[in-house]
Order: structure tokens, then C-alpha cells, then sequence
């Protein structure tokens, strides 16, 4: 997600946006966890997603 992306969206939106992301994260280590994971790239970028949403949030609340 690019982050210009992320300064549009409201604080709301990039709750919603964060909860969807930590869902997805536990699938994919669950997935891991089981052996059921190939690109296991995608934990990295994911984990990388969610920290650019709350910088994003963390921004939006100081300001």
C-alpha cells in the first residue's frame, strides 16, 4: 500500500484497514505454522503493510 494512499483515509478507515491486515497475518501464520505456505515473502511485506498503517494513524492522531 503506498503511503500517499494512507494519508487520504481517515483514522476510521485506517482502523478498518489495520484489523483487516492483522486478520490476514494470522492466516498466513497459521498457514506457515501447518506447512501450507510457499511464499513465505508475503509474512515479511505483510508485516511491513501494517506498520506503514500505523504510522499513518500515529500521524493522523498528532496532528
Amino acid at each position: 500500500m503506498d503511503t500517499k494512499t494512507l494519508s487520504g483515509k481517515s483514522a476510521a478507515e485506517l482502523n478498518a484497514h489495520l484489523i483487516e491486515l492483522r486478520k490476514e497475518q494470522f492466516a498466513l501464520r497459521m498457514q506457515k505454522a501447518s506447512g501450507q505456505m510457499t511464499q513465505t515473502h508475503q509474512v515479511r511485506g505483510l508485516r511491513r503493510d501494517i506498520a506503514r498503517v500505523k504510522t499513518a494513524l500515529a500521524a493522523k492522531n498528532e496532528g
